[in-house]
C-alpha cells in the first residue's frame, strides 16, 4: 500500500477513535446520511481502501472503520453504478443513466465543468499588440453542440481526465471548411504530446450537414485532451466553424452515482446507458422516466422539448404554394399547403385561412433532351438522339455527334438525379421536410422548420466525358455547371454553392449574402470524377422556433451541366479536330492529330507542334512549339529538354539547364494576415522534362486519405501537378502546430510557350526592370509559361516568366527570387516573375574559355599551363588540358640557327663592302690616268666622250678638261652587272669648255 493510503486510513481510524471518546461524553452516533465513502489512491499492488468521510466534521461519532476496497481495475457495466456500502454494481433507476466506467457530455447550454477554452496569443505578428485581438475568441456552447471560433485566432478546447485503465475517447464533429485548421491531440501530465498518426491528429473534412465520429485510444493515467482550431484567412471570407457534440470518455474511475436525464429526455427502464428524446408535442423535466403530452389543441412542443408552448394564430408564414404534377390532361395547378408540423391555430381571431387552389393551366414543356411520351411525363431521349423538349427525339445527322449533359429550365417535377432536404445542426426537426419546391419556371427554397435551417438542393453527376470531337484536347476543362438564380432577403441570409468530388469532402465553391438580383454563375471542372453539387440556403444563423423570415427565398431558374456521362442531348455537334465521321458518331483520332475538313480523315500534326483545344478543324489547330521547346505527342504539350542555344554574331552559346535539377522551389516571406498569422508562399517550378517531371503542390491537412508516395506523385484529391504551382505554408512555430501545414495549392502555369533571350513572347512580357541589372556578358534566358484557366481577376488566365541568369558565385542548384516590390511573385495578380540565378545557368564551356601560359626554362625544362579566362562564365563542357612539361632544347636550336644566319649575313655584308671599296679605288686610278693623258698637247678626236676599255693603257696627255661624275652605289651595282655581261668599259664625259679643270661630282 502506498504511504498516502496508509496515512489516510490511519487518520480515519484516529478520527473514529476520538469521536468514540467524544461520544462517551454525550455526542450522537453517525447515521448513513452523515458521511459518504471514498477510495484511497491505489498502491503499487493495485489495492485500495474504502474510508468514510463525514459530511460535517465533528457533527457525530462512530464512523465506519476503513475496509479493503475493490481492485483498482474494477468497473461496472453501462447502466450500472458502484454502490459503495456493499461495493457492488447496481442498476441505475429509471430517469437516469450511466456509462459504467465512462462519462458523456451531450448538453452544451453552458461549458461543462472541467472544460476550458484558451485563445493562444499571436506572438508571431509584425507588431507586438497583435495578441490583444484574440481575447474574445473561444469555443461557444450552443445548446446541443459546441461551436468553434470563425477567425484566424488559434483557440484550444481543453479537458483533463485521469484514467484508471486504458480507455478511449469518441466525439462527433462537423468540419466543413478547409480554410479552418482543426486538430485533436493528447498530452500527458508532463505536457508531452502522445504519439499519434496524422489521420488521428488532423480531422477529415465532412460533407455539409454530416456528423462524423472520431475515436482515439487513451492510456491509463492523466490525459489532457486538446481540440484546436485556427483559421487561415488570406483574402477569403469568414470560415465556417467546427461543431462538436457527444463527447464520451471510457476508462475513468468508478461511477458511484447515475446521471439524471436532462429536460426533454427520459429513460423508461432501469439500467439505461442513455436517455431518449421526447417525441413531438410532449415534454419532460429533469430526471424523467416518461414524457408528458401537451394539450395539442392550444399547445405544441418540438422534439426533445422541456416545456410546451402556446400555438400562435396562423399567418402567411405558415403555408406555402407548390405546383402539382402534370395530369393526364396535360395540365397542372397551384395549390397551398400548411408547413409541417403545423403549429398555428386556424380557427382563432386574426388567423389567416389557407388560400384555395389555383386554376388548372397547361404544363410546361419538357426540358431539352427529354420528350413527352403521351403519359403526361417526360422521358429522356435514347442514346444518339436529341430533342429540344418540344419535339420528338431525332437521330443526329451523319458527321455529327450528340452533345450530352443536363439542361433544366422547366420545373414541373424534381429531376430524377436531384434531391432536396432540410437540415439543422442543432436538432432534427426538419429532417423529413423538403428543402426546395418546384414552381413551373423555377425551383425555390421551401419553408423549413425554423429560420436557421439549411435548405438543401443536390444534383449528382457520375462523371464527365468530352465529346469525341474534343477528347484529345490538352485543355484542362472537362465539364462545367451553370445556373441562374436570385435571392430575396430581409435578414442576413446566405446561399452556399458547394462541391463534393469523389466523395472526399465538401468544399464551398462560392457563397452570396443578402439579396441578389437575377444573375448567372459558372463553375469549370478541371478534374474528372463523380461529383455532387449542392445549394444550401439559410435565412439566418440565429436559432429560433418562430418563422420570422419564411418569405426570404432563393429561386433558381435554370441549371445546365455539360459533358455529363449519363446526360441527354439537346443538340448535335459536328465531328471536328480529333474525330472522323462514322455514321452518326465520331471516332476519336490518336493524340496529336486533327481532322482534315476535306477528307474527313485524321491527320497528324507536324513535328514540334501541339494540338490546341477548342479551335476550328484544320492544320491551324496545330500550334508550333515556341523557341527552345519540343512537342510531346502523347500528351499534346510542349516542353523544354533543358538544352538551349543562342547565337549572336560569330559567337554561339550552348546551355544545359539540366544541372539546375528537374524542379526548383522557392519559399518567400514571411507574410502576415490581418490577425497576425504568419504564413509563407511556396512556389514549385518545373523547367523541363515534360509530363514526367511536373511540379507538384499538395495539401497535407485536408487530404489525409492518400499515402506520402501518392502525394509526391501528385495523386491526391487536392494535389496540383503542373509546370508552376503555389502553396500556402503555415510554419509549426508560433501557431502551436508540430508540423508545417501546406494548403490552398493553385496552378499558375500548365503550358510551356518557349525559351528565348527576348523579353516578349506570345504576348507575355518579361520585366527585367523588376530585378537587379545583369552585370555579366552572358544574356539572361527567359522561360515563358501560361495557364488558360480563367480566374475572377485574370480573364485570359495567368502567365509566368522564369528568368535564368548565369551567376558563377551561386551553386549549381542556384537561388530563385521574386521581385522585391512584388513579394507575392506578381504585381498585378496575373503575371508572375521569377529570377533563377545559378552557375548551372551558365553556357557550356568551350576551348575559347581558357588560355595557355608558358613558364620560364629551368633546368632545361619549362611548364605549359592552361587556365580559365576570368571571370569564368561557363559550366561543364570541355575540361582544362592537363599541365605539360617540355625540354628547353627545342627553343635553343632556333636561337642558334638564328645566330648563325645573322653571322653569315654579317660576313656577307663585310665582303661586299670590301669588294666595292677595292673596285672604287681601281676606278679612281683609271680616271686619274685619263685626266693626265688629256693634258698632253695632242690632237684629240672630236668625239664628246670616250671610253677606255679595262686593261688598256691611255698614257697620252689630255689637253681638254675632264668632267667625272662619281657613280652611286646603285650605279656601281649596275656597272658590275654590265661587266658581267661583257661591257667592260666606263663612260667619261669630256667637256672642252673648261680646259685644265677636273670636276668631281
Amino acid at each position: 500500500m502506498q504511504p498516502s493510503a496508509w496515512l489516510l486510513a490511519v487518520c480515519a481510524l484516529i478520527l473514529c477513535t476520538l469521536r468514540q471518546i467524544d461520544g462517551a461524553k454525550g455526542q450522537r452516533q453517525c447515521s448513513e446520511n452523515d458521511y459518504y465513502y471514498e477510495y484511497t489512491e491505489c498502491d503499487s499492488t493495485g489495492s485500495r481502501w474504502r474510508v468514510a468521510i463525514p459530511q460535517t466534521p465533528g457533527a457525530c461519532t462512530g464512523l465506519p472503520e476503513p475496509v479493503r476496497g475493490t481492485e483498482c481495475t474494477f468497473s461496472c457495466e453501462a447502466g450500472e453504478f458502484l454502490e459503495m456500502s456493499a461495493q457492488e454494481c447496481t442498476q441505475c433507476a429509471a430517469g437516469s443513466y450511466s456509462l459504467g466506467s465512462g462519462i458523456r457530455f451531450d448538453q452544451w447550454d453552458s461549458m461543462p465543468a472541467g472544460f476550458s477554452s484558451l485563445a493562444t496569443s499571436l506572438d508571431n505578428g509584425p507588431q507586438g499588440d497583435d495578441r490583444l485581438t484574440c481575447n474574445s475568441s473561444s469555443w461557444v456552447p450552443q445548446g446541443n453542440y459546441l461551436e468553434s471560433n470563425r477567425d484566424e485566432c488559434m483557440v484550444s478546447l481543453i479537458y483533463a481526465v485521469h484514467l484508471k485503465k486504458q480507455g478511449s475517447i469518441s466525439f462527433e464533429y462537423q468540419y466543413p471548411d478547409k480554410n479552418l485548421l482543426f486538430e485533436f491531440f493528447i498530452q500527458n501530465d508532463q505536457c508531452q504530446e502522445m504519439d499519434q498518426s496524422a489521420d488521428k491528429k488532423w480531422l477529415k473534412l465532412t460533407s455539409h450537414g454530416e456528423w462524423a465520429t472520431h475515436t482515439v485510444n487513451l492510456k491509463s493515467g492523466t490525459n489532457i485532451l486538446y481540440w484546436r482550431t485556427g483559421g487561415v484567412l488570406m483574402g477569403t471570407k469568414v470560415v465556417k466553424p467546427v461543431l462538436l457534440k457527444n463527447v464520451q470518455i471510457e476508462g475513468v474511475a468508478y461511477t458511484s452515482e447515475c446521471f439524471p436525464c436532462k429536460p426533454g429526455t427520459f429513460s423508461r427502464v432501469p439500467g439505461s446507458s442513455s436517455c431518449d428524446s421526447c417525441p413531438r408535442d410532449t415534454y419532460s423535466g429533469r430526471g424523467a422516466s416518461s414524457c408528458t403530452p401537451c394539450n395539442t389543441s392550444t399547445q405544441y412542443a418540438p422534439e426533445g422539448s422541456g416545456v410546451c408552448k402556446a400555438r400562435p394564430p396562423c399567418s402567411r408564414k405558415d403555408y406555402f404554394q407548390i405546383h402539382t404534377a402534370c395530369g393526364s390532361d396535360g395540365k397542372t395547378q397551384v395549390i397551398y399547403k400548411w408547413i409541417e408540423p403545423r403549429i398555428c391555430l386556424e380557427d382563432v381571431a386574426g388567423a389567416e385561412k389557407l388560400p384555395p387552389s389555383g386554376e388548372r393551366e397547361p404544363c410546361p414543356p419538357c426540358n431539352p433532351g427529354f420528350y413527352n411520351n403521351d403519359t403526361a411525363t417526360c422521358s429522356p431521349c435514347p442514346p444518339g438522339t436529341f430533342s429540344d423538349g418540344k419535339k420528338a427525339c431525332e437521330r443526329c445527322p451523319a458527321g455529327t455527334e450528340p452533345v450530352l449533359g443536363y439542361e433544366y429550365k422547366w420545373w414541373n417535377v424534381l429531376p430524377a438525379n436531384m434531391k432536396t432536404s432540410c437540415f439543422n445542426v442543432g436538432n432534427s426537426k426538419c429532417d423529413s421536410m423538403n428543402g426546395w419546391e418546384v414552381a413551373r419556371d423555377h425551383i425555390q427554397s421551401g419553408a423549413g422548420g425554423s429560420d436557421n435551417d439549411y435548405l438543401i438542393l443536390n444534383i449528382h453527376v457520375p462523371g464527365f466525358k468530352l465529346p469525341m470531337s474534343m477528347s484529345s484536347h490538352s485543355g484542362t476543362e472537362c465539364g462545367r455547371i451553370t445556373f441562374e438564380f436570385e435571392t430575396v432577403c430581409t435578414a442576413d441570409c446566405e446561399l452556399y454553392f458547394m462541391m463534393d468530388l469523389n466523395r472526399k469532402s465538401t468544399t464551398v465553391v462560392e457563397s452570396w449574402e443578402g439579396s441578389k438580383t437575377r444573375q448567372s454563375y459558372t463553375h469549370v471542372m478541371t478534374q474528372n470524377g463523380s461529383v455532387s453539387y449542392t445549394w444550401a440556403f439559410q435565412r439566418t444563423n440565429q436559432p429560433s422556433d418562430v418563422r420570422r423570415y419564411v418569405n426570404d427565398v432563393v429561386r433558381i431558374f435554370s441549371i445546365s451541366v455539360s459533358n455529363a456521362v449519363d446526360g441527354v442531348s439537346s443538340k448535335c455537334r459536328a465531328c471536328a479536330l480529333s474525330g472522323q465521321a462514322s455514321s452518326s458518331l465520331c471516332v476519336p483520332c490518336p493524340p496529336g492529330h486533327y481532322i482534315d475538313s476535306q477528307t474527313n480523315q485524321c491527320t497528324e500534326c507536324p513535328s514540334n507542334t501541339r494540338l490546341l483545344p477548342h479551335t476550328t478543324p484544320g492544320p491551324d489547330a496545330c500550334r508550333p512549339c515556341g523557341p527552345g521547346s519540343k512537342s510531346d505527342k502523347e500528351h499534346s504539350l510542349c516542353y523544354s529538354d533543358c538544352h538551349f542555344t543562342h547565337t549572336e554574331g560569330n559567337v554561339t552559346l550552348s546551355f544545359d539547364f539540366s544541372l539546375l535539377g528537374s524542379v526548383g522551389s522557392l519559399m518567400n516571406g514571411p507574410s502576415f494576415t490581418s490577425k497576425g498569422t504568419k504564413y509563407y508562399r511556396q512556389f514549385n517550378i518545373s523547367l523541363c522534362g515534360g509530363q514526367s517531371h511536373m511540379a507538384v503542390c499538395t495539401d497535407n491537412v485536408t487530404d489525409l486519405s492518400i499515402t506520402d508516395s501518392q502525394r509526391e506523385r501528385g495523386e491526391g484529391a487536392n494535389a496540383v501537378k503542373t509546370f508552376i504551382c503555389q502553396s500556402t505554408i503555415i510554419p509549426a512555430i508560433g501557431r502551436g502546430f508540430h508540423t508545417a501545414l501546406s494548403s490552398q495549392s493553385i496552378n499558375l502555369a500548365d503550358t510551356f510557350l518557349g525559351a528565348t533571350v527576348e523579353t516578349t513572347l506570345d504576348g507575355i512580357k518579361a520585366s527585367p526592370d523588376l530585378f537587379p541589372q545583369n552585370s555579366k556578358k552572358i544574356p539572361d534566358v527567359n522561360f515563358y509559361y501560361r495557364s488558360f484557366e480563367e480566374t475572377s481577376s485574370c480573364e485570359s488566365g495567368r502567365s509566368a516568366v522564369v528568368t535564368l541568369r548565369c551567376n558563377p558565385e551561386k551553386s549549381t542548384k542556384g537561388e530563385i527570387s521574386v521581385p522585391s516590390q512584388c513579394p507575392a511573385g506578381t504585381c498585378d495578380g496575373c503575371t508572375f516573375n521569377f529570377l533563377w540565378e545559378s552557375s548551372g545557368a551558365c553556357p557550356t564551356c568551350t576551348e575559347s574559355d581558357y588560355h595557355r601560359i608558358e613558364g620560364a626554362c629551368k633546368g632545361g625544362h619549362h611548364d605549359i599551363l592552361y587556365v580559365w579566362t576570368e571571370p569564368k562564365l561557363c559550366m561543364g563542357g570541355v575540361s582544362l588540358p592537363e599541365k605539360k612539361t617540355l625540354p628547353c632544347e627545342g627553343v635553343e636550336v632556333w636561337i642558334r640557327l638564328g645566330a648563325g644566319l645573322a653571322a653569315f649575313t654579317a660576313v656577307l655584308l663585310i665582303s661586299l663592302t670590301c669588294y666595292f671599296w677595292k673596285k672604287n679605288k681601281r676606278l679612281e686610278y683609271k680616271y686619274s690616268r685619263l685626266v693626265m693623258s688629256a693634258n698632253k698637247e695632242c690632237e684629240m678626236p672630236g668625239a664628246d666622250s670616250c671610253a677606255v676599255m679595262e686593261g688598256e693603257d691611255n698614257e697620252g696627255d689630255m689637253e681638254d678638261e675632264v668632267v667625272y661624275t662619281k657613280p652611286s652605289l646603285l650605279g656601281k651595282l649596275k656597272a658590275i652587272a654590265s661587266k658581267g655581261n661583257g661591257e667592260s668599259y666606263e663612260n667619261v664625259q669630256l667637256n672642252s669648255s673648261h680646259p685644265k679643270a677636273l670636276v668631281w661630282s
